[in-house]
């Protein structure tokens, strides 16, 4: 990542591009320059180095008070504890030492105290900043892997909550030459008409009984035989869960179903009431240009090449 040092104020600032949408990315206090840069590397965005438009979005960071919430906005919880707050186009997210405030695509982000290599909260409230403000330029997050049938090229997306699978089946289909785009979140955009999914994480993360909380992160194309791919149409979906049923088990979904488990699975499109519409009517379209099934996985799903031969036919259609 290049950084471009400001002579009037201490900050450093970098620009990145992810499927047109070009991002300003800016550090006022030096000490979390390096966290960031790590932060992004991470992530499939491509730093540019000289930008020869203005860009979409413009997110700042910032250590030290956190600023005051207004007063009388709608709030509600998500997952792992964070409040959100809403008015309108004004979004904030508070995450314990982390605030974040999305208006009109551009973002702040507060951390009240340097963060250690390992504390979660600045990759959480940075992650939130750069999907709020992306979803407001027709990029739109869904918690889930993303591999590529090797035959027909058409994107498989499983999709689960936290602990369900997602990592471990993306790490099987991998270990077999499939393809990836992500094994944790995938952005997804209208282009033509089709909606089309690209990876977010460029690493996968396991997480180990020896690990104990945290995840072993690693390139899966070093690992495996597998190749990354920027972006693939998706023509099939996995709802995954662990069962402790003897076998895997695969149980075709209605386009109903189908909807209802994506809206399940992506609790923004009814919070962030602001693209709530065009979120939405992307949803739908992905139900409607693919084939669902319920995913009961069970352990069989660690035999060596037993995920690829059971996912093989459904790409192929």
């Amino acid at each position: 990542m290049e950084v471009i040092q400001v002579s009037d104020r201490p900050a450093s600032q970098s620009f990145y591009e992810v499927a047109g949408r070009l991002l300003f990315i800016e550090s006022v206090d030096l000490r979390l320059d390096n966290l960031i840069e790590r932060l992004f590397a991470g992530w499939q965005l491509a730093p540019v180095s000289l930008p020869d438009r203005s860009p979409d979005i413009r997110i700042q960071f910032f250590c030290g008070a956190l600023p005051e919430i207004p007063q009388n906005l709608d709030r509600f919880e998500i997952a792992e504890g964070g409040q959100c707050y809403t008015a309108g186009a004004d979004l904030y997210l508070a995450l314990g030492n982390a605030l974040v405030h999305v208006q009109n695509g551009s973002a702040g982000v507060w951390v009240s105290g340097l963060p250690g290599l390992r504390d979660p909260f600045l990759a959480r409230a940075a992650s939130f900043a750069v999907c709020a403000a992306l979803r407001r330029h027709g990029l739109f997050e869904l918690h889930g892997a993303g591999m590529v049938h090797p035959e027909s090229e058409k994107g498989v997306l499983i999709i689960g909550p936290s602990g369900s699978g997602k990592s471990t089946l993306a790490v099987q289909l991998a270990m077999s030459g499939w393809p990836y785009l992500s094994d944790d979140e995938v952005l997804l955009s209208l282009v033509d008409g089709v909606v089309e999914a690209r990876g977010f994480r460029s690493f996968f993360a396991l997480r180990s009984e020896s690990s104990g909380n945290f995840k072993n992160c690693f390139e899966p194309d070093l690992a495996f035989e597998s190749t990354r791919r920027s972006s693939a149409v998706p023509g099939v979906l996995l709802f995954i869960s662990l069962t402790g049923e003897e076998k895997t088990r695969l149980d075709r979904l209605t386009q109903t179903k189908t909807m209802m488990r994506l809206l399940s699975a992506c609790p923004w499109a009814a919070y962030d009431t602001a693209i709530a519409a065009p979120n939405l009517d992307l949803l739908s379209r992905l139900a409607r240009q693919t084939r669902a099934f319920d995913l009961f996985a069970s352990r069989d799903l660690l035999t060596p090449g037993f995920a690829s031969d059971l996912l093989s036919s459904l790409g192929r259609a």
